[in-house]
């Protein structure tokens, strides 16, 4: 072998060595960095195997591990109330320290391009006072972390992005949904809040449920290689990439915006929803963490009906525990998926998580929900709604979007009318013996029906007919 390169493959060998045998922290793990408050949170990395680990937070406290034989370590350490900026040092075969990190509450954000859609908006499709909350988004007490567009046939160890504090240059290309969210829960908490985003426009449920969870559905086909385009249709690809390396970093909770790419299968969207939160419960072992997620808006697909998916989304508050659901009935455009309406979308994400996860009592964090029909009389039907301690509104306006069926399935427009023990009756002249009543369950009708306290209700259906 010619002495140029045996020099070159032993300067090759000696790189990698040197580069394993250095103190390496995934990304999620850097400066400005928000912790999960009053818990013991997980730190790993890699180093050279059994290599001492030792990690102290200058809140004071420390934790030591050994990296194992692949050089591989994870430990935890106690973090206290919120605070900061504090620093983070990880002494190994090499000295890391992260500086300006908080400890807070994390919250972890994802979905399709409704939870994508960056403060600034999309091309040519705004969000509703967006310039004025980009100028007033400098606060060192919320911290960003947006996850690179990634797909990956095996699970990853790793993504691509790094945490921010929100200012003006940070927050316009973040994600609407999360940032309002989080800055409703920093206005009522006054505590350190980190976002971790992580979502891809189109991308179905299935995309971001891991391989084990979807062999259950057999008419799911799981991919065997990397497609040609468009990973985020295909399934566990999203999964792998972009939310198996988060898996262990402290949370308190998700909130989650999808749904439109699968409104044609709603039946299916019905188990794979739930699947997807408790699959995603099991792999961060925190228990039944709290899940918030969007109903979709009304908009006007061409085909489908997309009131079957919005069923599937109500109904999943009762089949996976510890969920709640936003409403935005009143939102929606038929001519854009994307509703301009972002801050009121964070904001009801987060009147759940105040009440539910941070004991603010006293108020209203749903919509109305329907309960059940109470009596058919006289050709009309009385509905009763969880979710209306103060009763419901029109606010002024005809109450719309009605429609009621008789046996022979077929819906006619109805008439609404509210009533002082908060109930609701509804019929239609051409129906004389109902027995089924729809509200909003069209692909594009907007939302008439509310509580008092302004939150919409879900659209619903009575019956169970398959159309």
């Amino acid at each position: 072998m010619k002495p140029i390169k045996i020099f070159l493959l032993a300067f090759i060998l000696c790189s990698s060595t040197l580069s394993f045998a250095q103190l390496q922290l995934p990304a999620i793990f850097g400066d400005h960095m928000v912790l999960q408050q009053n818990n013991k949170v997980s730190i790993w990395g890699t180093d050279k195997p059994n290599t001492k680990i030792k990690v102290m937070g200058s809140w004071g406290k420390e934790s030591t591990t050994v990296t194992n034989t692949a050089g591989h370590w994870k430990l935890n350490i106690p973090t206290p109330s919120y605070g900061g900026p504090y620093t983070l040092n990880i002494k190994g075969s090499n000295d890391v320290t992260l500086n300006n990190v908080m400890i807070g509450e994390v919250w972890l954000c994802s979905g399709q391009s409704n939870m994508a859609m960056p403060v600034k908006g999309f091309n040519n499709q705004p969000i509703n006072g967006s310039g004025e909350a980009i100028l007033n988004s400098t606060n060192s007490q919320i911290r960003l972390f947006t996850v690179k567009r990634a797909a990956s046939i095996d699970p990853l160890d790793n993504v691509e992005g790094q945490w921010a504090e929100a200012r003006p240059t940070t927050v316009r290309d973040f994600s609407a949904t999360a940032y309002f969210f989080g800055k409703k829960l920093y206005g009522l908490l006054n505590v350190p809040i980190g976002l971790i985003h992580t979502s891809w426009g189109g991308s179905n449920v299935e995309t971001w449920i891991d391989k084990e969870a979807l062999s259950e559905f057999k008419t799911i086909e799981l991919p065997k290689k990397l497609p040609d385009g468009a990973p985020q249709y295909t399934p566990t690809l999203l999964f792998n990439a972009m939310i198996n390396p988060l898996i262990g970093y402290n949370i308190k909770g998700a909130i989650w915006y999808q749904g439109e790419s699968n409104r044609n299968r709603a039946k299916e969207y019905a188990q794979l929803f739930p699947t997807m939160i408790n699959a995603w419960r099991e792999k961060w072992q925190q228990g039944k963490f709290p899940f918030y997620y969007v109903q979709i808006a009304p908009y006007g697909y061409s085909d489908g009906n997309a009131g079957f998916v919005r069923e599937a989304q109500l109904h999943t508050m009762t089949s996976a525990e510890n969920t709640g659901m936003a409403v935005t009935m009143d939102i929606g455009d038929c001519d854009y998926i994307h509703p301009r309406e972002k801050k009121l979308v964070g904001d009801r994400l987060a009147l759940w998580a105040l009440n539910k996860d941070y004991g603010i009592e006293g108020i209203a964090f749903s919509g109305p929900v329907y309960k059940e029909i109470e009596e058919i009389k006289d050709g009309k039907v009385k509905l009763s709604f969880d979710y209306n301690e103060n009763g419901l509104t029109g606010y002024g306006k005809p109450l719309s979007g009605f429609e009621v069926a008789g046996a022979d399935k077929i819906f006619q427009p109805a008439k609404a009318k509210i009533n002082g023990d908060k109930t609701l009756t509804v019929w239609a002249e051409e129906v004389a013996e109902p027995v089924a009543v729809r509200y909003a369950f069209k692909n594009c009708e907007a939302g008439s029906l509310f509580n008092t306290e302004g939150l919409p209700a879900s659209s619903f259906r009575t019956d169970t007919w398959e159309e």
